[in-house]
């Protein structure tokens, strides 16, 4: 066996109104004066209510900024950074989608450190230590609450990741009933955001171990299982936990063997369109595993019957291959996605222009089975639109 390395989230909880019990936890890990971050829909819809309540019935203090927004920019994390010094804050909770998630990372380490949000920028960057940290998920998706990465938006059109152990939280709380009132297509979308997560972690060419296949082979379980049900029935609690679970658990899978080129494609598609990233990945997705299956078919062929459950598979790894691109094409149809670029307005002769901006996303690209070149990615694209 090759020699690897495994980081992990210390805690978690999991059930149903687990949120309204934030503040014993707090208490325990001996927190006093806490900021929030989230954003304004989370306060709106009344998500926070209870956790509130809670932390206010143990006498603890908290100010919420609920001024994130989807791929949040650095002026966001910076204004966040200044109104938690000023409240002078001894822990942070993250409370909401993954931008809400990957902002209280960063907040954790600069409310106190001495470093800059652009020296953060990169793999272990980060030489301070950080605030307590807890992160409460209100979709299942990113898996940002099991991850050691946080992702900003730096111009335009780009991003740059932070990638630290010091980013994962001490602790995750899983509550269902926050996600019941999530609407349909984000279900949908973060749902297969989740799924792509576990894919690509299983066959990630540089770090792939026995840990993340595990997580990744019981992510996709859950995750196929529940998805339509999650979608349609927004208010089964049972499908709600297994989503969230299985987003989970492929988070900690790509935390540790990290995606590839499905998510390279994806990013330029949120970057110029601001196409939801989940979207993005669903929409790149059959094109992506169809590309890849000369090297990695024989994985996919592995993970297939998890994702397809009851469908007689071939013996040929290629032809399951395209059996997986195509139900994807079926599933996002099904689930009422959109699948295909030009759906999305979107120029075809801007497909050159988003292949270039691929190409930028190197740190996702070396993790690939399989090498993608510039022309590799513009056929990509055209198959997608």
């Amino acid at each position: 066996m090759n020699k690897f390395v495994f980081s992990t989230v210390a805690d978690v909880v999991v059930g149903p109104g687990t949120s309204a019990q934030v503040g014993d936890m707090a208490v325990a890990m001996g927190i006093s004066r806490v900021l929030v971050v989230t954003d304004a829909g989370i306060v709106q819809f009344g998500l926070l209510d209870k956790a509130l309540q809670s932390l206010k019935s143990h006498n603890i203090e908290y100010s919420i900024y609920a001024d994130v927004v989807a791929d949040p920019p650095e002026s966001v994390v910076m204004d966040a950074v200044a109104k938690a010094r000023d409240f002078k804050c001894d822990s942070v909770i993250g409370f909401g989608g993954g931008s809400s998630m990957d902002v209280a990372k960063l907040l954790a380490v600069l409310i106190n450190g001495k470093q800059l949000l652009p020296d953060l920028y990169g793999v272990d960057k980060v030489t301070d230590g950080r605030l307590p940290l807890i992160q409460i998920p209100t979709t299942a998706g990113t898996g940002s609450e099991a991850t050691m990465v946080s992702i900003i938006t730096t111009g335009e059109t780009t991003k740059a990741g932070v990638v630290s152990r010091t980013l994962l939280a001490d602790k995750i709380i899983l509550d269902a009933s926050l996600t019941t009132g999530l609407p349909a297509h984000v279900t949908a979308a973060t749902g297969i955001d989740a799924m792509v997560h576990a894919i690509e972690a299983y066959t990630s060419k540089r770090l792939k171990n026995p840990l993340s296949d595990m997580l990744a082979r019981e992510a996709l379980r859950l995750l196929a299982a529940n998805i339509s049900t999650a979608v349609k029935q927004g208010d089964n609690l049972e499908a709600r936990g297994a989503m969230l679970l299985g987003a989970m658990l492929a988070g900690q899978a790509f935390a540790n063997a990290p995606v590839a080129a499905v998510h390279a494609l994806a990013y330029p598609l949120g970057g110029n369109y601001h196409i939801p990233h989940g979207l993005s990945n669903s929409l790149v997705l059959p094109y992506v595993l169809r590309f890849n299956a000369p090297a990695a078919a024989e994985l996919y062929a592995e993970i297939a019957g998890l994702i397809m459950p009851g469908k007689l598979l071939p013996d040929d790894p290629i032809a399951v291959t395209e059996m997986l691109a195509d139900h994807f094409l079926v599933l996002a149809a099904d689930l009422g996605l959109q699948t295909t670029l030009r759906q999305m307005d979107i120029a075809e002769n801007d497909l050159p222009k988003l292949a270039r901006e691929s190409m930028l996303q190197q740190r996702l690209l070396i993790n690939n089975p399989r090498e993608v070149n510039l022309n590799d990615s513009l056929a990509i694209y055209r198959q997608a639109y």
